[in-house]
């Protein structure tokens, strides 16, 4: 997948994926590898410029598995900038699939 797609949609995917509980950096990783492939190391610098904007807190969690892990828990500045994206998402995505639609065809019945 086009590097670039990936790094325009990455924030969206890791505000989304933080709406409903709070995840641990490579928690977010492995769940958006599920869909397309990432390095580990393009989520972190996110989170950490993420939660210097005010968009996550951040806990210390024991873990069953090794040391301590990072949660990260979206606030509600967080939550209105992800509300945000997603009508921004959804408004760039139906426009460029009419364009796609338009200029292969689609669009004619």
């Amino acid at each position: 997948m086009n590097v670039q797609f990936k790094k325009g949609v990455l924030e969206l995917c890791v505000l989304v994926l933080t709406a409903k509980r709070d995840r641990y950096g490579y928690e977010l990783v492995a769940s958006i590898s599920e869909k397309f492939h990432i390095a580990e190391g393009t989520v972190y610098p996110l989170l950490r410029r993420l939660t210097q904007e005010g968009f996550f807190t951040t806990y210390l969690k024991e873990s069953q598995e090794g040391p301590p892990r990072k949660y990260y828990q979206l606030t509600e500045q967080g939550r209105v900038y992800m509300n945000d994206l997603v009508l921004e998402w959804r408004i760039f995505d139906r426009g460029v699939n009419q364009i796609i639609g338009e200029g292969l065809g689609y669009d004619k019945a």
